[in-house]
């Protein structure tokens, strides 16, 4: 069938789409339904993403010139006709692509599951589909990419997931259509399009590729994918294979991150956030996707990579929240993994080889935050348990013989201390006031993130402890320490607090204060142009009376973290256990600040 007439290929004799169900709420599973999907998941914690299509030609770039977007999404932002786009299928022969050498490179990452596109927004299938010549099968290459990479993840003990978009840009009968395209929408029936994209799913997840672990939908979020067909869709899934996995973006689920029956009681199993790690993770299962620059498809002129190091920290941050890592690669046209990507994820695999274990088969943290770096929990044999420490700024030593590491708030026994890795190194413990310290070696064994087990009696008990002073009796309050209400959360990328929208948010610090005295606050704080003006508060247990709070005014910079230090005046700190807090008065612009630490100084007078 010629490429111009793909689009429009009949599907009369294919499962047709019900007319939509009368809104409901998604069903609750059975909670070890549930658990008997999610279980490898849990244990995987980290793996690989693959965008791949025919985006992956041009690389960015239509008619000799650059398009600014991400590489997969050049249809879209460079305004092109679908049928035009659809000729590239006569460009598509990765004559290099080694399904094996992708399963070898993401075992050597230290990744457990492969989700691939099976079909991205431009429609473009990875598999022989029945449905349509629109795919491998159809291009110079001729090979079923998907059974090819079914088989080598069999063979490497990988678990292979596809990702499978609902929005379809050159199918003719998804709407709505591009504005561009010549093709009129009301000419279109979805229903037809939604029996399509059900017999192409069945065949991907039917056995001919293997237990298939995850289907993971996107491109739900235009107005023509409802809630009742994300439930209709669900259930279809649920009756051809009842134990694969399916993300909230089956349905409108994202829109509130949720997982499984969170907000709005969404259909799909977890939740799914982008390009960012939630400050204090999502209740139930999730999985935080995320490119290593700035385009998931591959573009040959983006070369804004993040370095392996901050990834590695990225993978401790998201287990210790609970959550999995799912990280992009964008394979080339000739079927290669860019070589900045391998490098990176051999590099987070040597990690992974030494201290792997803090990472797979781990819950969250019973941890708040900890003030150096993240912490992982695993359960042993007669309810004892195992904290894996993820150190990422390590204690300064003691005349270069040792340091000392502070757990704080930690009020269960230590019975056993190990460094991960080659390290002859004995610590001891010690319970203090403030939870327990633990002596480790001068120097990091790993710059990024040395990981130190604990091995405690029952399950975690952490109580709250207070911040003491440095040794000039100055404190440094910073965004990571600080206990939380309202809209207000945590940010990574500039270790700031941030989305400060609500005008209850609060931020609060416990400290102890050895000798009470006045102290100057200083703030640092941040706002982009024209978001300035917005005024809080900073007090002393509450208090608002003189001497006990100081008022400051927000000042807008160049961006979000383009952060000044604010001088607010003095404060009045009694001796004992007190509450530093940080609450909003105004609101002038669409967040109250941006705000990275809290000093208080004391003024000797």
């Amino acid at each position: 069938m010629a490429l111009t007439s793909v689009a429009t290929l009949s599907i009369a004799t294919l499962a047709q789409s019900p007319s939509a169900p009368i809104a409901t709420p998604a069903p609750k599973p059975v909670q070890t339904d549930l658990d008997r999907r999610m279980g490898w998941f849990r244990d995987a914690r980290f793996g690989m993403f693959i965008h791949w299509g025919l985006y992956a030609i041009p690389a960015g770039e239509w008619q000799g010139k650059k398009v600014p977007s991400a590489g997969e999404w050049i249809l879209q932002t460079g305004k092109i006709q679908p049928l035009e786009y659809m000729k590239l299928q006569s460009q598509f022969n990765p004559v290099d692509f080694d399904a094996d050498e992708w399963v070898r490179i993401a075992k050597l990452a230290g990744q457990k599951y492969i989700v691939i596109t099976s079909k991205h927004h431009d429609g473009f299938g990875l598999w022989d589909s029945r449905t349509t010549t629109y795919d491998s099968m159809g291009s110079p290459f001729q090979r079923d990419i998907l059974l090819e990479l079914a088989r080598a993840c069999e063979r490497g003990g990988i678990q292979l997931c596809f990702y499978h978009s609902i929005m379809d840009w050159t199918h003719a009968e998804y709407v709505p259509h591009r504005e561009w395209d010549p093709r009129k929408s009301e000419d279109s029936d979805f229903d037809r399009y939604v029996g399509y994209m059900k017999e192409q799913i069945r065949e991907l997840i039917s056995g001919k590729y293997g237990k298939i672990g995850i289907l993971w939908f996107d491109g739900e979020w235009e107005e023509s994918w409802t809630h009742e067909r994300g439930l209709d869709l669900a259930k279809f899934v649920r009756s051809i294979d009842p134990d694969i996995i399916i993300n909230n973006r089956v349905d409108k689920g994202r829109s509130g991150m949720a997982g499984m029956n969170g907000a709005g009681d969404w259909a799909g199993d977890y939740g799914t956030p982008e390009q960012e790690i939630p400050s204090t993770g999502i209740s139930g299962d999730w999985e935080t996707c995320m490119t290593m620059n700035d385009t998931w498809g591959f573009k040959s002129d983006d070369h804004h990579w993040k370095s392996a190091d901050e990834m590695i920290r990225m993978l401790c941050d998201i287990a210790s929240k609970g959550g999995n890592f799912l990280l992009n690669v964008g394979p080339q046209a000739n079927g290669q993994i860019p070589q900045a990507s391998i490098d990176r994820l051999m590099r987070i695999g040597s990690w992974m080889e030494t201290n792997g274990d803090s990472i797979y088969g781990t819950t969250a943290s019973p941890f708040v935050r900890l003030p150096w770096g993240r912490c992982t929990r695993k359960a042993l044999p007669e309810g004892k348990n195992r904290l894996y420490f993820q150190v990422f700024e390590w204690p300064k030593s003691i005349e270069g013989k040792s340091a000392t590491l502070l757990i704080p708030g930690l009020g269960n026994e230590i019975t056993n201390v190990r460094f991960l890795g080659a390290t002859s190194f004995v610590s001891h413990a010690t319970r203090t006031a403030d939870g327990w310290t633990i002596t480790v070696p001068a120097n990091a064994p790993d710059a990024v993130s040395s990981v130190i087990a604990v091995d405690i009696t029952g399950a975690p008990v952490v109580v709250p402890y207070a911040l003491t002073a440095d040794a000039t009796g100055k404190w440094i309050l910073t965004a990571r320490d600080a206990q939380l209400s309202g809209t207000v959360r945590f940010e990574e990328k500039c270790d700031n607090l941030g989305y400060w929208t609500d005008l209850d948010g609060e931020a609060r610090w416990p400290i102890r204060v050895v000798s009470a005295g006045k102290y100057r606050v200083l703030a640092e704080i941040a706002a982009e142009p024209n978001q300035g003006g917005s005024r809080f508060q900073i007090s002393v247990d509450g208090a608002v009376s003189a001497g006990s709070s100081v008022v400051g005014q927000v000042v807008s910079g160049s961006s979000w973290c383009d952060f000044k230090s604010i001088d607010l005046g003095t404060i009045d700190c009694p001796r004992g256990s007190q509450t530093i807090a940080v609450k909003p008065l105004s609101k002038a612009g669409s967040a109250v600040m941006n705000l990275r630490a809290i000093t208080l100084e004391p003024t000797n007078h």
